[in-house]
């Protein structure tokens, strides 16, 4: 089986944010895939400078060196069949991390011939009360630019929780997890034919 990556964009690394994938990371070894979840939240990224080098290098990489470089290059690997992205709730968005790393990733992709298309994505939202949905479109914009299948559950991808360790209190949004695990296995499944 192929590989799932998990990025959770929190700088909180064992909040709620992680719990979510977690939850969704054990429904994918389960079905037999390796899930891995790495850390950007927190770490070292830049933003895109807009200098479009990655469009004249043509070497799946981008000019910026940092803590997303290997990130990136495993994005970008054979081997991944699916990228899930995880956010908690930032007035309204994602982190600066993950709006980062969206930015980056998906012009280096686009600049090379669509190193991310046909790779199943899906998104992951924690908010306290309000502003998850905004989120989920977020990154499923950069999803369906990068020509990307989206994985959904039986309610949009977020939970609630403010404080660490409240997400294992939200029934629904572990629930929805779950579902959307098990969703995102079979959408992958039946696109790569195993």
């Amino acid at each position: 089986m192929g590989t799932i990556l998990l990025i959770n964009g929190s700088p909180h690394k064992n909040g709620n944010t992680y719990d979510a994938l977690n939850i969704m990371a054990q429904i994918f070894l389960q079905n037999g895939f390796n899930a891995r979840i790495i850390q950007i939240g927190g770490i070292n990224i830049r933003g895109c400078q807009g200098c479009y080098q990655c469009s004249k290098n043509l070497n799946k990489q981008c000019v910026i060196q940092d803590d997303l470089t290997p990130i990136m290059k495993e994005c970008f690997s054979d081997d991944v069949e699916g990228v899930v992205i995880g956010s908690p709730t930032y007035f309204s968005n994602v982190t600066t991390e993950v709006k980062a790393f969206i930015d980056r990733v998906g012009y280096v992709s686009k600049s090379n011939g669509g190193l991310l298309k046909n790779k199943v994505g899906t998104s992951i939202a924690i908010d306290r009360r309000a502003g998850a949905n905004f989120v989920y479109s977020a990154i499923n914009f950069f999803f369906g630019i990068n020509e990307m299948p989206i994985a959904t559950s039986t309610y949009w991808n977020n939970g609630r929780a403010c404080k660490m360790g409240e997400l294992i209190k939200d029934n629904e949004g572990i629930q929805t997890f779950g579902t959307l695990a098990q969703n995102m296995s079979y959408l992958i499944n039946k696109l790569y034919i195993k």
